[in-house]
């Protein structure tokens, strides 16, 4: 009796022969849970007494190189960079999931019920969306960052708008093309109201794409929530938080003192460059199209 070669399964296949994309996702996995470890274990850190507060300065001399006591050195005002850049990727994850968040909550259902009843309602936000869209997301930020005021909530909102949009679009996009699906119509004949079609049958038809645009629109937003704290609209000048680091950083960059621009800098890159290989390796396998030239290459 010949023996059949089982198939191994798809995260094995993966693991044992990865493409190119698929290694920068593990990167960008690695990167991004990196940075979670740091921003819920740095509290934990600071209560074992391995770690300063952030927010203080007077015990510190100012603008020390790095050293063993001072890791990554000291700012002009006395803080402790390495503190304040671990505690900075707290900060930096609160506002852009909450960001994110409200962005996908207000977009999503926006999205299908736009695209399932169509109509003049599917007109008028369709005409709001694309022209929020079309506003740079850094210069509508900077206004709404005047209206709401400083605060990890008020960032969040400020950033969240320009986001919405995204959302709204592919989760409309793809509700047109599936309520028109035979088990759509099956639902409508038996009688099904509005509210269990899109609650049952097209919400998990439609949100493919939504951890993609969830992972890649955080990495733009902690770009902006930079520099918001840059232009000093972001949080309050106490919170540690890498745009506002960064800022009074340059005004020391000048006289030799390299590491109070280095280290927040460096952090904000690596979280963005995580997140943005992690959306990229999320689209290959939500796209069947890029899935199927994956393999056609191969």
């Amino acid at each position: 009796m010949p023996m059949t070669k089982r198939q191994l399964p798809t995260f094995l296949r993966f693991a044992k022969n990865p493409q190119l994309s698929q290694k920068l996702m593990l990167i960008g996995i690695v990167i991004t849970l990196f940075f979670l470890f740091l921003a819920f274990f740095a509290p934990v850190l600071q209560s074992w007494g391995w770690l300063q507060n952030p927010r203080e300065f007077l015990s510190n001399p100012i603008q020390q190189p790095p050293s063993a006591k001072y890791w990554f050195g000291t700012s002009r005002l006395g803080h402790d960079v390495f503190s304040r850049t671990l505690f900075g990727a707290q900060v930096a994850l609160q506002v852009v999931i909450l960001a994110t968040v409200l962005s996908m909550f207000i977009g999503v259902p926006l999205g299908m019920v736009s695209g399932y009843l169509g109509g003049k309602l599917d007109r008028v936000l369709l005409f709001l969306m694309d022209s929020i869209y079309t506003l740079p997301g850094l210069l509508l930020s900077v206004t709404l960052a005047f209206v709401v005021g400083r605060g990890i909530f008020n960032a969040a909102i400020a950033i969240s708008i320009a986001y919405i949009p995204q959302y709204y679009r592919v989760v409309r996009n793809h509700t047109i093309s599936v309520k028109t699906e035979v088990f759509i119509e099956a639902a409508q004949a038996m009688g099904a109201s509005t509210w269990v079609v899109l609650s049952r049958y097209l919400f998990f038809n439609v949100i493919q794409s939504v951890p993609v645009l969830f992972t890649l629109n955080a990495a733009d937003a902690i770009l902006v929530l930079g520099g918001l704290g840059f232009l000093g609209l972001g949080l309050p000048e106490e919170v540690p938080e890498w745009g506002h680091d960064l800022r009074q950083a340059l005004e020391a960059l000048p006289t030799g003192i390299w590491w109070t621009t280095l280290f927040p800098g460096l952090a904000m890159t690596l979280m963005v460059v995580g997140l943005s290989l992690l959306g990229e390796g999320l689209n290959e396998f939500v796209n069947p199209r890029l899935r199927r030239e994956n393999r056609m290459r191969k």
